[in-house]
């Protein structure tokens, strides 16, 4: 059974029925270290009767976090080595992160900002933080586009986010907005009028880049919240992270992107997961990674494939990791394979002469 409220606490996912009585004291310790919110829609979707269910292992904390591996970080993408100002983070030349609030509807357990995010973690940013994050925006002309994040930046109120829009609405060389959110899918009443008009209110074309990692998280209320987004004239990007457990099948994500592109929204980036503390159980090698992705192509429409994408730690930004299907033979020609796994010539070898 699960309530009306956010779950926040340990004993809260005792009494939802989410964890068994034994596991109590070693999740408080988990939670200690680690926020936790899974809001009424996430725990409704969650099978309390598997204990493999995809639901629950994004977001009901787990003793393995309590593990940490020596090549974890706490800043595992290298954010801090491009923040001029605080809440920017200005990694490639022509857009910036802007991080004006670190907190989250939920918090999943394999979050790459855990150390950031949380009642815990770095807040809202202070005005005066946001007069000079935006200070910065304007001095350089070379911004074409600024990425709400954090934190979920669809947890403020439709006032704070049209204050924020509309001081971007006054600097000529941004030209799109994006916000990186979850809120479609694990809080959809959020997306009403109010807040759809205060995503617009810079004028810029803007975007939303949707978190969602496994097809049951699209349910019929975040399919609708999607849509009333895409009418009111905002596209919709997919982000998905591919973890250990929820999505390393490639029939799973398969079924993920199609779920994506049946509600209007083009997937995007594929995540290969983060060294973030304690995360070590949802990952995956690259090569298992590339063969899950491999096995998309031909076999699901085009519309359906997300780039397989690895950020680099240091901050050296992300890099596509999907094998290459074309690799340079000796005569100079290439050697392409199709989707079935067979190599062909490029280009093919002359069938006759004169």
């Amino acid at each position: 059974m699960t309530g009306l409220e956010t779950i926040k606490t340990a004993e809260a996912l005792l009494e939802a029925g989410l964890i068994e009585a034994e596991a109590l004291e070693t999740l408080r310790t988990v939670t200690q270290r680690y926020a936790l919110a899974i809001t009424p829609s996430i725990a409704g979707l969650i099978d309390s009767r598997d204990p493999q269910d995809p639901i629950a292992r994004q977001f009901v904390p787990d003793p393995a976090e309590l593990v940490h591996l020596p090549e974890e970080r706490d800043d595992p993408i290298g954010d801090d080595a491009h923040s001029p100002v605080h809440g920017i983070v200005h990694r490639y030349p022509d857009r910036v992160l802007l991080k004006a609030v670190h907190v989250c509807p939920v918090y999943c357990r394999f979050c790459f900002r855990r150390e950031m995010v949380g009642p815990q973690g770095n807040g809202m940013m202070s005005p005066a933080e946001l007069d000079a994050a935006f200070g910065y925006i304007n001095a350089n002309p070379a911004i074409w586009e600024v990425i709400l994040t954090g934190g979920d930046p669809l947890v403020l109120s439709p006032r704070r986010l049209s204050d924020l829009m509309t001081r971007l609405r006054d600097i000529p060389h941004v030209k799109i907005v994006r916000f990186h959110t979850r809120v479609p899918v694990v809080d959809p009443d959020r997306i009403d009028a109010a807040l759809i008009d205060a995503l617009k209110a810079s004028g810029k074309t803007t975007y939303v880049a949707l978190h969602a990692n496994h097809s049951r998280e699209l349910s019929e209320a975040a399919r609708q919240a999607s849509a009333r987004l895409i009418d009111a004239g905002i596209a919709m990007v997919s982000q998905t992270v591919l973890l250990k457990g929820v999505n390393d099948d490639p029939a799973v994500l398969a079924e993920l992107m199609r779920a994506f592109v049946e509600t209007r929204i083009k997937p995007y980036y594929l995540h290969h997961p983060d060294l973030a503390p304690g995360t070590s159980h949802f990952r995956l090698t690259i090569e298992e990674g590339q063969r899950i992705v491999s096995a998309l192509r031909g076999h699901v429409s085009g519309l359906c494939q997300p780039t397989y994408v690895l950020d680099i730690p240091g901050g050296h930004g992300k890099a596509a990791i999907g094998r290459n299907a074309a690799e340079k033979t000796r005569d100079g020609c290439y050697s392409v394979s199709d989707f079935n796994g067979n190599d062909h010539i490029y280009p093919p070898p002359a069938t006759g002469s004169d």
